[in-house]
């Protein structure tokens, strides 16, 4: 496939409604989950995004089917014959670490290749092994992949994670629905989507509560009580936080359906300080600002604090706001990456180790620049949108990675925004 670019040209106002997708870190997870069903489940709402295919073809490499209309999955795992995922794959998407739970929590083991770092940071899966080897799981690396035994089978344990990872959550979950016994998850990670997870496997037989807070319960159950199911995912908060914050940047205003305003409670309490007016209804969220935009000092932290996800967008925010702004990155230590290409178009950023300190500026310049990871090229798109001039994006198989059609979605917004081949080099 060629290599392609977004092209945008500047000073234009978003404004309108959007229709959020699915989560793609709910719907990964959940596709994963399919594997404890062993038969045909039924996903709604998931995005037409690069990741969730590679996920479908972890699951058909392991013997499922997959079939897709529209945003709806159908995942038959009843044929599911192998325990083993292929380096070729993980090193595409790391989240496919997580069909790890599903598969010990069926067959009792799994081979899993270790994933690499990643241009956000290490993420190391420690937590995960942890969490697991107090179920009863023996790990074993054998040149570069992991593998997982349950030679005693498993039963229930009290764990408790040094930080709460959404990834090792979701994985000790996924397990411990078969382990024999009573299992406790104590701080837990608590994002939306963990609850989401919690839904889908209570649906399919499990028991689970308090998914949501910090203290997660699990009854197991023997893997011949659980089954199919449909499930709706849930909206995406991170992709509706990026279109808030287009809203914000040229005014709007502009609403995003299809999501719980409490998913983002502090983004929103982030947006007001910074100036916008917020409305929240049952699904929606709308922003508008006609005031200049206020600096701000924001802390990322695990749900419910403020999501790393949205803090390139939000340094975007701070970028053009009156006086200075200090944002601090406390989840992945490489996520200021962005802050060097959001200087190419005018920026002033100035890092000190996980501190970025960000003097608002009165314009920013139209500019290449080049996607560091998904949520960096999504805010550099909407730079380019309130820039001078034209903007063009590259590397756009970051965005692709988790935002279904987002140059269509904000061309219908009011960007001025096309996607086309890149040039040749000369």
């Amino acid at each position: 496939m060629n290599q392609e670019v977004i092209i945008v040209r500047g000073n234009h106002t978003l404004e309108g409604d959007v229709q959020i997708s699915g989560a793609k870190n709910s719907a990964l997870k959940l596709m994963a989950a399919s594997i404890l069903g062993q038969g045909e489940t039924v996903l709604r709402n998931v995005p037409l995004i690069s990741d969730i295919e590679i996920m479908a073809e972890v699951l058909e490499r392991l013997g499922a089917t997959v079939k897709r209309e529209e945003h709806t999955l159908r995942i038959d795992t009843a044929n599911v014959n192998s325990c083993e995922t292929p380096y070729e794959l993980v090193s595409k998407m790391r989240a496919s670490i997580s069909v790890l739970g599903p598969l010990i929590g069926r067959f009792g083991e799994a081979r899993v290749a270790m994933p690499g770092g990643c241009q956000i940071g290490a993420r190391k899966i420690d937590m995960h092994l942890v969490g697991l080897e107090a179920l009863g799981v023996h790990f074993d690396v054998d040149h570069g992949v992991l593998e997982a035994t349950t030679p005693q089978g498993m039963k229930g344990a009290h764990v408790y994670l040094e930080f709460p990872s959404v990834g090792a959550t979701e994985n000790m979950l996924m397990a411990a629905v078969t382990a024999e016994g009573h299992t406790a998850i104590e701080n837990a990670a608590c994002e939306p989507e963990i609850e989401d997870l919690a839904n889908m496997l209570n649906a399919m037989g499990a028991k689970v509560s308090g998914a949501g807070t910090s203290l997660i319960e699990i009854e197991g159950v023997p893997l011949s009580s659980l089954h199919p199911c449909e499930h709706t995912t849930v909206g995406d908060r991170i992709e509706a936080g990026t279109f808030l914050v287009g809203g914000a940047l040229t005014g709007g205003p502009l609403t995003v359906r299809g999501i719980d305003p409490a998913f983002l409670r502090m983004a929103i309490m982030k947006l007001r300080a910074m100036g916008c007016e917020v409305q929240t209804g049952k699904d929606w969220i709308t922003v508008s600002r006609v005031a200049p935009l206020c600096s701000v000092d924001i802390q990322t932290l695990p749900h419910p604090g403020f999501p790393t996800d949205l803090q390139a967008q939000f340094m975007l925010l701070a970028a053009l706001a009156d006086d200075v702004s200090v944002i601090t990155e406390n989840v992945f230590e490489n996520r200021f990456m962005f802050a060097a290409e959001l200087m190419r178009m005018g920026a002033d950023v100035t890092l000190d180790d996980h501190h970025a300190i960000v003097r608002g500026v009165d314009h920013l310049q139209g500019a290449p620049v080049s996607s560091t990871d998904l949520r960096a090229g999504a805010a550099l798109v909407l730079a380019g949108i309130v820039a001078d001039g034209e903007t063009s994006v590259h590397h756009l198989e970051h965005i692709d990675r988790g935002y279904e059609d987002y140059a269509g979605k904000l061309a219908s917004l009011g960007a001025d925004i096309r996607r086309v081949a890149a040039p040749s080099p000369r």
